[in-house]
């Protein structure tokens, strides 16, 4: 079954995507989506040029797959992002 996404969600997961440390398995918590339905998302929704420079950049990228990942990195965003809850970004 097909979800349907708002513009909002897919926003979100376009961001989510483009960030280097967050891993697609958070995209997945956050709203249900595999690593290729995350993949196809991003190409329906860049700039072709784009689209290529990021796919470039993720592939094998060990930040965006936990399995993959050092023991040190423990935190799904960098430090000085700003806080996001349930898709929604928190006032400070």
């Amino acid at each position: 079954m097909k979800k349907e996404l708002t513009a909002e969600a897919i926003n979100r997961i376009v961001e989510m995507g483009w960030e280097d440390r967050t891993p697609f398995d958070a995209i997945k918590l956050q709203f249900g989506l595999k690593e290729q339905e995350v993949i196809d998302i991003m190409r329906r929704n860049m700039k072709p040029s784009s689209f290529k420079l990021w796919r470039k950049r993720v592939q094998g990228r060990k930040t965006k797959h936990l399995k993959k990942r050092s023991e040190e990195v423990d935190r799904f965003k960098c430090s000085r992002q700003k806080g996001i809850s349930n898709n929604k970004i928190s006032k400070r």
